[in-house]
């Protein structure tokens, strides 16, 4: 497991270095634990780094980004989001980004840049905002405004696709896939969302494409406070089918893979190019946040084909069957 005595450990995102000794990179949000609450760790939140040979022991290295000095899109905090290899092999770190302008109640998308992975250009401008036409805007002075951990990836054609959490603009349960497209990783053009809202659930967080045994997947994460109607502890980490990378997605077939133990789930592949799950430790026997991501679980599809469960892990972290 990693984790930090000082500060709590949450939402992540892995790059890898195929050519590197510790060729497993692993960002996640971390806030200090002098704090208190861990509920405030949100709006004080930067980005940490760590590296691997075998995604169990974790070296702390160099923080990656922090907040940036004001004004700017995240001068309040940043936010999770994903690293990419582009095609001049240099990398480029999306990531989410809160502004003390708003105050911290609007979410943007902002971009780093690293020849190594290790060592990270900031932009202070912000790469897309959602788009009123098909995403919901800030709609009062206590309300968010849901653009946030961007995922990307491209598919056969070349073209990258970015997903989102964000919401419809009206209904209950408008959590939807936010999607935006790019040619070059560069220039990018918000695109109606890929789902549907379905009224299970408020929010779609940390989404991510993968695929496990031939089968692409998709991956969020949701808990019952934000899903409507639904008992106390029905939450976790969800998977539904996709076909590949910017097919629609059909949110009413997600199906739980974990419980609310754990949280933002993601899969990462071994050297040998074996999928395996990845998740933050949200809470154990009592409600209190524990933080600090897992070792790597094996992972398969269920009986059914119609979604992920993972294999040998403690029976708490999976949902009855």
């Amino acid at each position: 497991m990693f984790d930090l005595p000082d500060c709590w450990v949450w939402d992540f995102w892995t790059a890898e270095d195929p050519g590197a000794t510790d060729g497993h990179h692993l960002f996640f949000l971390k806030a200090s634990r002098l704090l208190g609450d861990p509920d405030l760790r949100h709006f004080h939140a930067s980005v940490g780094h760590a590296v691997s040979a075998d995604l169990t022991r974790w070296t702390r290295v160099a923080d990656a980004i922090d907040p940036q000095p004001a004004p700017a899109f995240d001068d309040r905090a940043t936010w999770t989001g994903c690293v990419v290899k582009d095609e001049a092999g240099g990398w480029l770190m999306f990531s989410t980004g809160i502004s003390s302008s708003d105050p911290g109640l609007v979410q943007r998308v902002g971009v780093s840049t690293s020849p190594d992975l290790m060592t990270w250009t900031r932009s202070p401008y912000a790469l897309l905002e959602a788009d009123e036409r098909w995403y919901a805007r800030r709609r009062g002075e206590d309300l968010d405004e849901h653009w946030r951990d961007p995922w990307v990836i491209c598919d056969d054609t070349g073209l990258w696709h970015m997903y989102l959490t964000a919401q419809a603009p009206e209904g209950i349960g408008p959590g939807v896939v936010g999607h935006a497209t790019s040619p070059d990783l560069r220039t990018w053009e918000v695109q109606p969302p890929l789902s549907s809202p379905t009224g299970r659930f408020d929010q779609l967080e940390v989404i991510s494409l993968h695929q496990v045994e031939g089968r692409w997947v998709l991956l969020f994460s949701c808990m019952h406070p934000e899903m409507p109607g639904s008992d106390p502890g029905s939450g976790g980490v969800w998977s539904v089918p996709v076909e590949g990378p910017g097919s629609p997605v059909d949110i009413d077939r997600a199906v739980r893979v974990t419980t609310e133990r754990l949280y933002v789930g993601k899969l990462v592949s071994t050297r040998d190019g074996k999928a395996r799950f990845l998740a933050f430790e949200n809470r154990r026997d009592d409600p209190g946040f524990v933080g600090g991501i897992i070792n790597p679980c094996r992972v398969t599809w269920n009986d059914a084909g119609t979604g992920l469960r993972l294999v040998d892990a403690p029976a708490s972290w999976s949902p009855p069957s």
